[in-house]
């Protein structure tokens, strides 16, 4: 991964913002880690034992630990353009932060695993009650069984108009993938509000 200097780029620079959210361990810390050109910032701790009974610990499996404020990744898209990313945390005692993450934000991407779907209903429903552009990406997870996305739409009653794809959280062309989507998507709705 190349890593951008920071000697001349920004100034004067324009900057948008792109919320990545989901339920616990979707893989939001992963996907702002896979395409941000920077160390990505990462507020995370262990998971311990005082959790239990607050944080559902039973859907961790191996993941020792959890982001507790956001993760923050940057993109450079060209001397005059930069692409803020902001993961939120997942768990709900955590969900009070999410207004001031999506200050400012032209949408976000929500990340869901077909293992646990009732875990990304209240993402989308925050969303979609603040009006905020968003697409759903499929994280696909191995050994996570697939859908097709018609289903998948189904059963979340997302929208027509509303973009699912799928993406491999790891993968900075994937996170590519979804970003130009939520991006495109984000114009659409603009153009056709005016």
């Amino acid at each position: 991964m190349d890593y951008a200097h920071s000697d001349h780029r920004g100034r004067g620079a324009a900057s948008t913002k792109i919320v990545v959210a989901g339920g616990f361990g979707v893989g939001k810390t992963t996907l702002v880690g896979a395409v941000s050109e920077i160390v990505p910032l990462r507020t995370e701790a262990m998971i311990t034992d005082e959790s239990e009974g607050i944080d559902e610990l039973d859907v961790a499996g191996t993941k020792s630990t959890t982001t507790v404020a956001m993760d923050f990744g940057r993109i450079t898209l060209s001397d005059d353009l930069i692409l803020y990313l902001f993961g939120t945390p997942g768990q709900r005692r955590f969900w009070f932060m999410w207004d001031d993450l999506v200050r400012g934000a032209i949408g976000s991407i929500v990340i869901i695993d077909t293992r646990r779907l009732d875990d990304c209903f209240a993402a989308i429903d925050y969303f979609e009650a603040r009006g905020l552009p968003f697409i759903v990406a499929v994280n696909e997870f191995d050994g996570a069984p697939r859908f097709d996305i018609e289903d998948i739409r189904e059963a979340l009653a997302i929208p027509l108009s509303v973009p699912i794809l799928t993406v491999d959280a790891r993968r900075a062309d994937s996170v590519r993938h979804a970003l130009i989507a939520l991006t495109e998507y984000a114009l659409d709705r603009v153009r056709s509000a005016s």
